[in-house]
């Protein structure tokens, strides 16, 4: 198998490439942000529901509008075989993600006692900071794999005796196979 220089990618064309990468994961990261502060919102005012719980009916409902981002715009050249395995590993790493958030909220109400809307929502901002970074660098190594990439393959030159002596081998097993035919048909 042979490589050539042109064929590997130098640093800066890596570091461009996960440039764009890092920007679309973001805008549909916003995405499920907007989401997941609207449903929260709504959830402890409205519904008047303890933020905990308000911070993960609104993660469940971000994770399930952000699957839809990430397989279908950012990593829809990625490998898709396995769904199942994709999916699966996807809440996993959503749910260690809401696990991250839901833990820095809980400690800045139930320890810091930071019990008003705005702390709160502070709390699930520094939350959701940390939760992204590790759900980035998971989502891209884990869930969403990049399609291995098939090497290129260059023809062998042989020597043009051995390309004769396969080529004269074919046309021998044709012209037994041809008189093996015509021995059949005469018995």
């Amino acid at each position: 198998m042979a490589t050539t220089a042109a064929s590997k990618p130098s640093l800066a064309q890596k570091l461009r490439g996960l440039q764009g990468e890092v920007v679309k994961f973001g805008i549909v990261g916003l995405s499920g942000v907007v989401v997941n502060f609207a449903v929260f919102w709504v959830c402890i005012n409205a519904l008047g529901l303890a933020s905990v719980r308000s911070n993960i009916v609104a993660t469940v409902i971000a994770i399930a509008t952000n699957y839809l981002g990430y397989r279908y715009w950012l990593y829809r050249d990625r490998d898709a075989a396995s769904r199942k395995r994709e999916i699966t590993l996807f809440l996993v790493y959503s749910g260690i993600g809401m696990l991250i958030e839901t833990g820095v909220l809980g400690f800045s109400v139930y320890v810091l006692d930071l019990r008003s809307h705005y702390q709160q929502i502070g709390a699930k901002v520094i939350g959701l900071a940390i939760a992204t970074v590790f759900r980035f660098v998971s989502y891209r190594t884990w869930v969403f794999k990049a399609t291995p990439e098939q090497p290129v393959e260059l023809p062998a030159q042989e020597p043009a005796e051995a390309a004769g002596g396969r080529e004269l081998a074919a046309q021998a097993e044709l012209m037994l196979a041809a008189e093996q035919i015509r021995y059949a048909k005469a018995e």
